[in-house]
């Protein structure tokens, strides 16, 4: 069985859309993959089981606006928290 949370999808897109706005002190996979991870944590889940709903799913919070604003909120205090405290090997070579 493979079951697939769609908001994972979701979060990504915002995050490169909104990359260079986000201005993050590291754009490294790392840093990129902790931003996700919080994210993540504080988004309602959205699992599918078949893939043929997955672009249902997005469509529907891309069509909610304030819930289009509500990840992109998400997205943003989550880009903050590492911004701040970067955990990869990047920046503790730069400190």
């Amino acid at each position: 069985m493979s079951v697939y949370n769609v908001m994972e999808e979701v979060i990504s897109d915002v995050l490169h859309q909104y990359e260079k706005e986000l201005h993050l002190t590291c754009d490294c996979d790392r840093c990129k993959d902790d931003i996700m991870a919080i994210a993540l944590n504080e988004v309602k889940p959205q699992y599918i089981v078949n893939e043929m709903h997955k672009p249902y799913i997005r469509a529907g919070h891309v069509a909610d606006r304030q819930g289009a604003t509500n990840i992109l909120s998400t997205v943003v205090k989550a880009a903050r928290v590492v911004s701040e405290s970067p955990r990869c090997d990047n920046y503790k070579k730069t400190t």
